[in-house]
C-alpha cells in the first residue's frame, strides 16, 4: 500500500489521499484564481521547495485535478490549471478557509500575506444573501497587492490585478481598514473619517462592500 493511502473505503479518505499532502490544498487555492506558470506558483508560495512543488503538481495531475497547457505564441510558456474535477473543490476549500479564519488575528512572525491568500479571504467572507442580484466591480488596492472583485447578478469572481472598469476603487492608505470593514469592527464612515482608505467611484458601494464581505 502506498504511503498516501489510508486503507479506508471512505470518500473523505479518498479526498485526503488526493489533496492531503502538505502544500497541495494551497496549490489548489492559488489555481482557483486562474492558470499559473510554475514560477507564478512558486512566487505565491515562496516557502515551498521547488522539488516539492514539482512533486505536488505531478500528483495533482495524476489525480485528475490539474492539467498543463501551453500558451499560444508569443508567450511560449506552460501554465497549470485546474480541471473541472479540481474546481469542484472550491466550495469545500471556501468552507474550510472560513472555518480556519476564526483563529486569525494578526500574522504570526514570519507569516506572509500573498495576493492569493487575500483573494481567498474574499471568497470565504462573501455573503451572497447580502449581495442579492447586484452587479458591481471593485478594485482593491493594498500596497503591493491589487485585486479585482466582480460581482455579476450576485455571483463573485476574484482576480489578481486591476479591474478594467471598476465601479468603486478602495485603496488602503494606513492601518488595516479592509480587514476592519470585513470584521465589522469599523464602519465605512469610520474608515473614511479616519483617512485610512481612499475611494473612487460610487460611494454607496462601500456600504455594500461591508455588507457583502463579513467574517
Amino acid at each position: 500500500m502506498a504511503s498516501r493511502e489510508y486503507g479506508q473505503f471512505c470518500g473523505l479518505a479518498r479526498a485526503m489521499e488526493m489533496v492531503g499532502e502538505r502544500w497541495s490544498v494551497l496549490i489548489i487555492r492559488n489555481l482557483l484564481i486562474g492558470p499559473q506558470r510554475f514560477t507564478d506558483l512558486h512566487k505565491g508560495l515562496p516557502a515551498i521547495p521547488t522539488n516539492i512543488l514539482s512533486t505536488r503538481l505531478k500528483q495533482l495531475e495524476e489525480a485528475g485535478l490539474a492539467t498543463r497547457r501551453a500558451l499560444p505564441h508569443p508567450e511560449r510558456a506552460v501554465v497549470y490549471e485546474l480541471t473541472d474535477y479540481g474546481r469542484d473543490l472550491e466550495p469545500a476549500l471556501v468552507a474550510l478557509g472560513r472555518w480556519g479564519a476564526r483563529t486569525l488575528t494578526e500574522p504570526r512572525p514570519g507569516e506572509l500575506i500573498t495576493a492569493e491568500s487575500v483573494a481567498m479571504s474574499f471568497h470565504t467572507t462573501y455573503r451572497p444573501e447580502a449581495a442579492g442580484k447586484i452587479t458591481a466591480g471593485y478594485e482593491i488596492r493594498m500596497r503591493d497587492i491589487t485585486l479585482r472583485l466582480q460581482i455579476t447578478h450576485g455571483e463573485l469572481t476574484v482576480g489578481i490585478g486591476p479591474h478594467p472598469s471598476p465601479d468603486l476603487v478602495i485603496e488602503r492608505l494606513t492601518g488595516h481598514p479592509i480587514r476592519e470593514l470585513m470584521s465589522g469592527s469599523k464602519t465605512p464612515d469610520d474608515v473614511l473619517r479616519e483617512g485610512s482608505v481612499r475611494t473612487e467611484g460610487d460611494p454607496a458601494l462601500l456600504d455594500r462592500f461591508a455588507e457583502m464581505f463579513r467574517f
